[in-house]
């Protein structure tokens, strides 16, 4: 079986590709009895600046090991959930601490390596997640948040991931694709946001040592096709904010030149008569 039904075929073609997650009420009282916990469970991931616990079958506790204020992060996807755009339930939030909904599926990233979900199926679920995104009204009063990959505020009037890969898209059984990871959320440009995820997959297929750089140079050609933004317009703005980002090792930090040039050399041949 297919992970969410998304492969082989076209994935708005899934019935539940568009259900929403369930909205959020109250803080739960047992949510916030895990904000700040010594022992909120196993660690279920690590990544560049957090940590993710599994607190039971249902729930996770995001925690920023470098003591950032994930309470922006948590509104911004409590307002996405609201509005019906797929990511997880936050059930309480705290200084470091977010306590989510746990999805359970594959990645698009490994559904994608696995050859459970095409290379055309993948990039059309990317492009319609960025869409549904961009569509949705923007916060009010909503208090960005601070870090050390992105500036607090930019330019744009739409909500924005910078950070929408397939490592962040998960397939789960009963509602299809849901995006977590919302650590860069901010109100900005679609051009901008499309174009940090031409970014990231264009990095992995210049790496020439990698062994998804043929699969990956496949997807974002796809992906810049089925794309409706202007990707080349917002490339440079895109460079300068993945160059700077200090969770990259400085062997990725320079790839992000070379991607810039395949994403521009790509969008160039495409354009062309």
């Amino acid at each position: 079986m297919t992970p969410a039904g998304l492969a082989p075929g076209d994935p708005s073609a899934d019935p539940d590709h568009h259900a929403a997650a369930p909205a959020p009420g109250p803080d739960d009282p047992g949510a916030q009895e895990l904000l700040g916990s010594a022992e909120p469970g196993p660690l279920l991931a690590s990544g560049d600046s957090a940590d993710v616990f599994a607190v039971d079958d249902k729930l996770v506790l995001r925690r920023y090991r470098e003591g950032r204020d994930a309470t922006a992060e948590a509104a911004m996807v409590r307002h996405v959930v609201a509005h019906g755009y797929p990511a997880p339930g936050v059930y309480a939030a705290a200084g470091s601490d977010i306590v989510m909904e746990r999805l359970h599926g594959p990645t698009l990233l490994q559904s994608l390596a696995a050859g459970e979900t095409s290379i055309h199926d993948g990039a059309a679920l990317l492009a319609d997640l960025h869409a549904r995104l961009h569509a949705l009204p923007t916060p009010e009063g909503w208090d960005g948040p601070t870090s050390q990959s992105w500036p607090e505020s930019m330019a744009g009037t739409v909500v924005v991931h910078l950070d929408l890969h397939p490592a962040n898209v998960i397939l789960t059984e009963d509602r299809g694709a849901a995006v977590v990871d919302w650590c860069n959320t901010r109100i900005g440009t679609a051009e901008l946001d499309v174009a940090i995820t031409a970014l990231i997959v264009a990095e992995v297929a210049v790496d020439a040592g990698g062994v998804y750089s043929q699969a990956a140079r496949a997807l974002l050609a796809a992906f810049l096709s089925a794309v409706d933004v202007d990707v080349l317009g917002a490339l440079d703005e895109a460079a300068g904010l993945r160059a700077q980002d200090p969770t990259l090792v400085a062997g990725e930090r320079t790839l992000v030149p070379v991607a810039a040039t395949l994403v521009r050399e790509l969008i160039e041949v495409s354009a062309r008569p």
